[in-house]
């Protein structure tokens, strides 16, 4: 079930962790090559690898957990961002 794909793949330890250390370096090369392509390239590679490296095995079809995904990397990376916002702002 998608709902179920989903939850997995939003409490997946491994994805967060290449999450947290793709904004870290996003944020770090930022003035060199900007934000945009480097989190969706980021974001791409990691919705990808997970499935192909076997890290999660699932049942469903290989382009629903790549789509279902890119979707959970898109809002953690949202939020990433919104927070890294907020930081800034604060001062």
């Amino acid at each position: 079930m998608m709902s179920d794909l989903l939850a997995a793949q939003a409490t997946d330890v491994f994805r967060i962790g290449l999450l947290i250390a793709l904004m870290l370096t996003a944020l770090r090369n930022r003035p060199v090559t900007g934000m945009l392509l480097p989190l969706a390239a980021g974001a791409v590679f990691v919705a990808v690898i997970i499935p192909l490296t076997g890290a999660s095995p699932r049942p469903e079809p290989l382009a629903t957990q790549v789509l279902s995904g890119l979707l959970v990397n898109a809002v953690y990376l949202a939020a990433g961002l919104g927070l890294w916002t907020l930081w800034q702002r604060r001062g």
